[in-house]
């Protein structure tokens, strides 16, 4: 009995000892942390399945045009009223699935605006599916021409293809849009410009007012315009530099040519312009 009641007492210190064992701050902020990245990549992997499956669905769409088409091509050659019936129902097939590829395609260019992947491939994609929809509504119209000349008349698609017509046309022209949206969106995130003048000329221009930098009305103009993508190596020919906008060491070098002239060398543009779309240079 004695020693059931000494097992006791230290199972009990045992598990009040654990139980003041909190976890560190570092381990809390660890578990936090990981925490947050799975939730980010299974968010990121749900907006994939989800567009991955609007492209089967796009894909699917296709093939069954392109079954149709062939069998409206087969039936052109038969006789009677069965064969009017089945044309007719193939073309039908055919526009409906134009119609829905249309959406889809809508529907896969709306997922991707609102996703956080940005994939460039699967932009093309999107292009390539607004183009095939393209041929497809001119195979259309030259199925629609044959069976006229043959005399197989179906007025009941006649509204339905100028729809697409349209429907079409209009797709095109809001993906161009889109696309010339995006392009100037992303000229605009990689643009910055960049300075460089003694004291009294960036004084003129109110670039230095007081010992301050980049106050109020001064001269935008007087800056060079470049993209940060391609324009990382500025030449300041002065034998003195001095960088008076605030940018992260580490992202650029300060070095002189031959003639003991600075050049300006940005090694990692996208830190370097993360303070500042300004650069301004203190010359002599």
């Amino acid at each position: 009995m004695k020693h059931l009641w000494i097992f006791v007492g230290i199972l009990a210190l045992t598990l009040s000892s654990c139980k003041d064992k909190r976890p560190s701050p570092e381990i809390i902020a660890a578990v936090e942390k990981d925490d947050s990245l799975q939730k980010v990549i299974e968010q990121r992997d749900f907006e994939i399945n989800e567009m991955m499956g609007t492209l089967n669905q796009i894909q699917e769409g296709f093939r069954q045009i392109n079954e149709a088409e062939g069998q409206v091509t087969v039936m052109q050659e038969g006789e009677g009223v069965n064969k009017t019936e089945a044309i007719k129902e193939s073309m039908q097939l055919i526009a409906n699935n134009m119609e829905r590829n249309r959406q889809l395609i809508k529907k896969l260019q709306q997922q991707l605006r609102e996703s956080s992947f940005k994939g460039d491939q699967l932009k093309k994609t999107i292009a390539a599916f607004t183009q095939q929809l393209q041929e497809k509504d001119r195979e259309l119209q030259d199925l629609r021409a044959q069976l006229d000349a043959k005399d197989i008349h179906i007025t009941e698609l006649d509204e339905t293809i100028n729809n697409l017509n349209t429907d079409v046309a209009n797709l095109q022209t809001e993906s161009q849009q889109k696309t010339e949206t995006i392009s100037n969106q992303d000229k605009q995130i990689h643009t910055a410009w960049f300075v460089y003048g003694t004291k009294n000329e960036l004084k003129e221009q109110h670039i230095l007012v007081d010992g301050d930098v980049l106050r109020q009305n001064f001269n935008k103009s007087y800056f060079t315009k470049i993209d940060i993508r391609v324009d990382k190596e500025i030449k300041l020919y002065s034998k003195s530099a001095r960088l008076l906008t605030a940018h992260p060491s580490g992202s650029y070098t300060l070095t002189q040519d031959a003639n003991k002239q600075y050049i300006l060398r940005i090694t990692n543009p996208d830190i370097f312009w993360s303070t500042s779309k300004y650069l301004v240079i203190l010359v002599k």
